[in-house]
């Protein structure tokens, strides 16, 4: 039985390299942290190597790992910290590269019609 006063200790990356480990390392950023992958990476594999998701749906917020890996299905979506968006799945990593797992703020402006329903519900924009 665990203790649940201790801190959990962070879970491992869902991707573990076992071959191809001489090329070159990138380093990039993941949500403002630092993080590295390796050249010829796609987004998705230093995503994924470094956490257990690739992002959270926006329908509900249910974390997402990716679907397809080919680019059909659009479950990998990320994005630039100016509002781009790029498919992990077929993005190569780039040196200095910085990616958020969120939309950033600006990306989904409060609409009129949102702004009245959360008005009606309580909510904030």
């Amino acid at each position: 039985m665990t203790d649940p006063t201790l801190p959990t200790p962070p879970r491992p990356g869902r991707f573990v390299r076992l071959a191809e480990a001489d090329r070159p390392t990138l380093h990039l950023q993941i949500d403002g942290q630092p993080a590295t992958a390796l050249a010829g990476d796609t987004l998705l594999v230093a995503l994924l190597q470094h956490g257990r998701r690739v992002r959270d749906s926006e329908f509900g917020g249910t974390p997402r790992a990716g679907f397809c890996l080919m680019g059909a299905c659009q479950d990998c979506w990320v994005w630039t910290p100016e509002g781009r968006r790029l498919r992990a799945c077929s993005t190569p990593v780039e040196a200095g590269l910085q990616v958020l797992t969120r939309p950033p703020a600006q990306h989904w402006p409060p609409t009129q019609d949102l702004q009245q329903s959360l008005a009606r519900h309580g909510g904030q924009p």
